[in-house]
């Protein structure tokens, strides 16, 4: 689905071929139809910025929401392990998935980026598309809300997947992580100290794709992994 690719850009650094490209991604949501006309309303202010903002003033405000907030990491399997060693072997079992798939991880993000997992489902079928979605969906919420309790236009993106996905925004999963308190991006001292902690480094891998199985994505929820059907909102 295009509409999974366009999230993708939208949830990327900002760069004057992106706003160069946001008439096209536009498009793209409303010839896809996966996204209702409500849910494309809600992504106008985000892309009507993205296009017109200055993109110095973009790429500051996206360095403090996603890279200076830990809380607001789109790498996963943070949310869930941390820096631990669990998420490293997650990390692993992830990209050999990818690599089984034939998707070429080009890229210097790491495996578990919530854009580089979009990529992946643009060339899904829609239902495993939605599936995989539901597994994390619990991380998709809480960052979701997260964006909203800071007024952030890039809340409408998480929005529009835990739709998709048709995640329960009341489980004890992501009441568990909303119990974590936000970081303060300009505390510079504090997030320093948070991001003292060693780092779990991937370079890209040449041979690597993108099939995100049931077994990777139920290690990004300690509960066990739920089986649920469901049809595009």
């Amino acid at each position: 689905m295009k509409t999974f690719k366009v999230l993708s850009l939208l949830l990327t650094y900002p760069t004057s071929e992106l706003q160069a490209a946001i008439p096209e991604l536009r498009a793209a949501l409303l010839e896809d139809g996966l996204l209702g006309p409500k849910r494309i309303e809600d992504l106008t202010p985000l892309l009507t910025q993205l296009a017109k903002n200055d993109i110095y003033d973009l790429q500051e405000r996206y360095v403090l929401l996603f890279d200076r907030s830990r809380t607001l990491s789109l790498n996963l399997f943070e949310h869930i392990h941390g820096e631990s060693r669990d998420r490293g072997g997650a990390m692993v079992d992830l990209l050999e998935t990818y690599r089984a798939g034939g998707f070429d991880l080009g890229g210097t993000e790491l495996p578990d980026h919530l854009p580089v997992l979009l990529e992946f489902l643009s060339a899904r079928p829609l239902d495993e598309a939605r599936e995989i979605l539901r597994d994390a969906g619990h991380i998709l919420v809480a960052l979701g809300e997260r964006l909203i309790r800071r007024e952030s236009v890039y809340a409408a993106v998480l929005e529009a997947l835990t739709a998709v996905a048709e995640a329960d925004p009341e489980t004890e999963e992501v009441e568990t992580l909303l119990a974590v308190k936000d970081d303060d991006p300009e505390d510079l001292a504090a997030l320093d100290a948070v991001w003292a902690e060693a780092q779990v480094t991937f370079g890209p891998d040449p041979n690597a794709g993108c099939p995100v199985s049931r077994d990777i994505l139920a290690r990004m929820d300690p509960a066990p992994a739920r089986n649920a059907a469901g049809t595009a909102s």
